[in-house]
């Protein structure tokens, strides 16, 4: 990821136009690559909520052969929308 880029994440709590921030997994620099704990401890990457957003739905069907029964249910997977504006390194 990198700054204002939008991705959609698990739900968060929180207000439409307010900061989360989230640790660094991984940091690509150009050909420098930060993968340990360690380091990527000083890394945080700060980021706006632009509101809730719902995945795809996802039919699910329930049969039995013979007895009569069927039923159909759905769901649909609440997300939230975020905006990378920052990556900053610590000290």
């Amino acid at each position: 990821m990198a700054v204002d880029d939008v991705l959609t994440v698990d739900r968060l709590p929180g207000e439409e136009g307010s900061t989360v921030t989230f640790p660094a997994v991984l940091v690509v620099d150009g050909d420098d690559v930060v993968s340990s704990a360690a380091e990527l401890a000083r890394y945080q990457v700060t980021a706006e909520i632009l509101g809730a957003v719902k995945g795809p739905k996802i039919n699910i069907m329930h049969y039995r052969n013979k007895t009569g029964y069927k039923r159909r249910m759905g769901h649909r997977q609440p997300y939230t929308e975020v905006k990378i504006t920052a990556i900053e390194a610590g000290k």
